[in-house]
Parts: structure tokens; sequence; C-alpha cells
């Protein structure tokens, strides 16, 4: 493994920032604590902050040399609404709000690259900086791009990188295509006719409809779509009901969808309406179905990987390489940044910890300086 001496030395200022950083978890949009600490940090190092964009969203940019080759390196700000259980002593103070995907330690590496760039400025060009608020869920990088970013500051690229539990401690996960699925949203509503539930027959019942909708979509994925498209269902959530003697008058059902291909995408959607209608039609029930499209797939392209690659084999050697891992049928909003730009989003190992999203789950701080150390080996490669 090849880190860069001056990160290493670092090691336990960055791990201090990653511990301040996890004590101070805060939920989309609303990450002001986490912004003006990024802030402070970047302005004692004496970069260019720019005016923020998507509320909390801090962008920042160093420039050297008389190139006018330009990317940018994104980290995510926020955490999740989960009640911490790791007992660590840097818990966090924000009751009801965990870090539990990790973006405090990305929000740490990517200030350890700007730390260490603005001290040695040793290539030719503009790196920016982005710390983007609101990745889970709410589409921080999707209001980014509605806000100008790339019109703001034009890139030639752009890059990210997550924490990924289960790839070892130096290991890199990199391949071009798809590399996260599209997520989208449902939520339908039948109407039947409530009643007594010793008299079923003078009602027309929402949730037997409902069991036979749930069972009738995942057909969709089983024997509707091509086997080689991924797909992926769920049901997460069917509300009906508020008595042992009653049938209700409504049931709700809402769940996911997760596709790779916008083909795929759309077919979905109308197989979707068709299967809710028939089924409601034939039971003599009416329906609505609100289907939303929250995050596009992921997709790398060729060159920026290549470059993503090289640069991760620079830092810990070509057998670390990951290149054939499938795609997750996870999302990211990165995907709004890759839709507008060129660029790369690759996973970093994070060992043996518990998975993302769980309230035992913790950033590894041994891959802190692994990740700096690859944002200024692929800044360096970038632009020399």
């Amino acid at each position: 493994m090849s880190l860069f001496d001056e990160v290493v030395t670092n090691r336990n200022k960055l791990q201090q920032w990653r511990h301040e950083l996890h004590a101070i978890p805060e939920i989309a949009f609303n990450e002001e604590k986490t912004a003006q600490y990024v802030e402070q940090k970047l302005t004692s190092f004496g970069v260019t902050i720019h005016p923020r964009m998507a509320g909390t969203g801090i962008i920042a940019s160093l420039s050297a040399g008389n190139s006018r080759k330009c990317i940018a390196l994104r980290a995510d700000l926020d955490a999740l609404p989960i009640v911490e259980k790791t007992d660590v002593d840097y818990c966090s103070t924000h009751e009801g709000m965990m870090h539990a995907c990790g973006h405090d330690g990305h929000t740490t590496m990517l200030l350890g690259a700007a730390h260490y760039l603005s001290q040695h400025q040793d290539f030719n060009g503009t790196v920016y900086f982005i710390f983007q608020p609101a990745e889970e869920n709410e589409g921080g990088g999707r209001k980014l791009v509605e806000e100008g970013f790339f019109k703001k500051h034009p890139v030639d690229a752009i890059y990210g990188m997550h924490n990924w539990p289960g790839l070892e401690v130096g290991q890199f996960a990199i391949r071009k295509g798809p590399v996260m699925a599209a997520y989208d949203v449902f939520d339908i509503t039948i109407n039947g006719k409530g009643g007594h539930a010793a008299a079923p027959h003078n009602t027309v019942d929402p949730i037997i409809i409902a069991a036979q909708i749930v069972t009738a979509i995942q057909n969709i994925s089983s024997r509707q779509q091509n086997p080689q498209d991924a797909v992926v269902i769920s049901v997460t959530r069917i509300h009906a009901g508020d008595s042992y003697n009653v049938i209700p008058e409504s049931a709700a059902l809402s769940g996911t969808v997760r596709t790779f291909s916008h083909i795929v995408q759309e077919k979905i959607i109308s197989q979707l309406t068709q299967i809710v209608d028939a089924i409601c039609n034939a039971y003599g029930a009416t329906a609505e179905v609100n289907y939303q499209k929250r995050y596009p797939s992921t997709i790398n392209t060729e060159i920026e990987t290549e470059n993503a690659l090289l640069a991760a084999m620079d830092v810990v050697g070509n057998g670390n390489i990951i290149r054939n891992s499938p795609p997750s049928m996870g999302s990211e909003d990165f995907s709004f940044l890759l839709n507008e730009s060129k660029g790369c989003y690759v996973s970093i190992g994070n060992g043996s910890s518990a998975a993302l999203h769980n309230p035992y789950y913790n950033f590894n701080d041994e891959i802190l300086t692994i990740g700096v150390s690859y944002w200024v080996k692929l800044t360096q490669m970038q632009l020399s």
C-alpha cells in the first residue's frame, strides 16, 4: 500500500475530525452544525469557499498552476433518523439521529484531501470539493443540479466514494457502467366498500384486494421482465382498518422499485398500474396509484472509471482492486450528478463492520488515510 506520508502522520487528526462529526449527526437539508464545521476547517486550509448551494451544501475550490482542467470530488454530509447503539465514547449527541452510513467518514476523507492539497498544491488545474447535503432519501444531488452547480462551476468530471462493509480494508470495488440502481416509490390507495366483518358479502373488501395486488406485482419481475434485467419490487407498508369486526373502506400499500434501465423502469410503471386497475375492476373497487421516480441509476462513464482505477491501484495495488463486483440494488443521489457530468463512483472497503443503516454500524477509522490518499492521487493524476 502506498499512502502519502503526511496523510499517515495526520491519522490522529483525521480520526478526531471524524469523531467530532459523528457526534453531531443531522438529517437532510438541516446539516447546519456539520456545514459550519466543514466551513471552519476549509477556511483554516485557505481554500476558496463559494456561496452555499442546496441549503447546507458547501462548495470549495483550489487552483494551482495554469491549466484549465477541472475536476470535482464529492462527499455527503447527512445522517439518518436512527437511534445509535454503538456505545462509542463519541456517540451521537443528537437524539434519534446517527451517522449510520459513514457520511462522517466521507466528509473527513474529503477534508483530509483538501488539507493536503492546499498545503502542497502539487497539481495543475482546479479541484472542487463538494460537501453535499441530503443524500439519504431527499436528493441533495438533484438540488445541486437544479440550482445550476455545473453551470456555475463547469468541471471535466466528477468523482464520488462510499465505504462498503464486507469489502476488506485496503480494497476498492470499481466498475464501469451501472453501479447502483434507480430508486422509485409507489403509493396505492384501494377504495372498496366497508361493512360488518360477519357479512363480507355485503362489502368490497380492500384488504383482500390488497393481498391480491401484493402477490400479483411480484410477477412483474419474475414473469413480465427479462430475467437478465435486474428488478426488485418490494411492498414495505400496508395500512388498513381500525377494528376487529369492521371491514374497512380502504387500504393503502407503499413500496419501492429498483432497476438499472430506463426502459425497464418505464415498463414497470405501466405494468404496475395495469395490474392494480385489473384486480380492482375484478372486485368492484377503484384505486389511485401514485408513482414517483426518486433517484436514477448511478452509471459510471468508461474513461473516468479507468481514471479512478489507476489512482486506486497506485494507492492500494492492483491486487486490491475488485473489478467484478455486481452492481448494488441500493441507490445513490450521486446519480443526478453523473447525469450531468462524466464521472465515477467507487466503493472503499470498510472491513467487517455492521451493515449500513444499522444502529450498530460505525465507520472504520483505519480507512481514513486510504481514502484521503486516493482523493489526492486522483487529483494529482487528473490534474497533471
